[in-house]
């Protein structure tokens, strides 16, 4: 069966992820041992013991997400026939990479980890807020951003998750603006996120030169499957364009319903394949692509299965 492949992006982590991989299967270990070393700390032990609170960290959170997600991969490569393309959610972008070959484990884990940190000081210099918009047409959400904005305040539709499930993202006047003009417009709810930045908005822009410099110093190789860019919607195919997307993808809209289509499409009727802590990505697949087959692979338990 041909597969097509989803990697989770920052609030999959949780206390205990990938410990029980590490104790099953040698090839998890090992990547997490090597992306430890990288990283000169012992992320895993973060990532299996804590605290909450060291873990939830954004520089610690979004390596974690990864190096979960690269040793699902690991174990499983070998059994996922023909892969025809690859999708992440934000910085699930770059466990795609990982996947397609066109960056290894360590140094995605280091470009991740240093996103991490130029996001975070982007949200300390500058106090954003985010918030899930729910039961509403992505369309009338960006109208009602567009509406609560003005000069030095902001709003944009930063994930478009579902057809009907959009995060919003920008100064917090703006946001809770847009947010009050969504219920009135008929959204379900609106949840307000614990986010230390508003990512994905204009508000992220001053980490935008310090991750360009680090993507460019990082060896990118050619996909050997095309992975589909967050800010573009459009299946990547070489590793010019892979950087240069990364970099824009900071500031742009996770085009989330547009990516799953696009990459449907290049296998039809694929089984869809998420790799990494949770099952949200799975979700959100029958939403955009009800009748999809999927399995999410982030357990030993699931890692097990699937390879029986």
């Amino acid at each position: 069966m041909v597969s097509l492949l989803l990697f989770p992006g920052q609030g999959a982590q949780k206390v205990g992820m990938g410990k029980d991989l590490a104790a099953a299967f040698p090839a998890a270990r090992d990547t997490f041992a090597e992306i430890d070393e990288a990283l000169g700390m012992a992320l895993s032990r973060v990532m299996w013991e804590g605290p909450e609170e060291e873990l939830q960290e954004t520089r610690n959170a979004q390596p974690a997400i990864l190096a979960h997600s690269a040793a699902v991969h690991a174990v499983v490569r070998g059994r996922l026939g023909e892969v025809a393309g690859a999708a992440g959610h934000s910085l699930g972008e770059y466990s795609a990479y990982v996947a397609a070959g066109s960056l290894d484990p360590v140094s995605a884990a280091r470009l991740v980890r240093k996103r991490g940190e130029l996001m975070h000081a982007a949200g300390t210099a500058r106090h954003g807020a985010m918030a899930a918009v729910l039961g509403l047409e992505s369309d009338l959400v960006v109208r009602c951003c567009r509406e609560a904005s003005y000069p030095g305040s902001v709003a944009v539709a930063a994930n478009l998750n579902a057809p009907d499930q959009t995060v919003i993202s920008g100064d917090p006047v703006a946001v809770a603006a847009a947010g009050e003009a969504c219920k009135a417009a008929g959204a379900k709810r609106v949840v307000a996120l614990k986010v230390s930045g508003a990512f994905h908005s204009p508000l992220m822009a001053p980490a935008g030169d310090g991750l360009r410099e680090a993507l460019q110093a990082a060896s990118f190789r050619e996909p050997a499957f095309p992975v589909v860019a967050n800010a573009s919607a459009e299946p990547v195919a070489t590793a010019t364009d892979a950087a240069h997307l990364l970099g824009e993808q900071l500031t742009a809209p996770v085009r989330w319903v547009e990516c799953v289509r696009a990459l449907a499409e290049l296998a039809p009727g694929g089984r869809f394949v998420e790799l990494g802590p949770g099952t949200v990505l799975s979700g959100l697949l029958k939403r955009i692509v009800p009748d999809a087959p999927s399995v999410a692979l982030g357990t030993a338990a699931d890692v097990e299965k699937f390879l029986a």
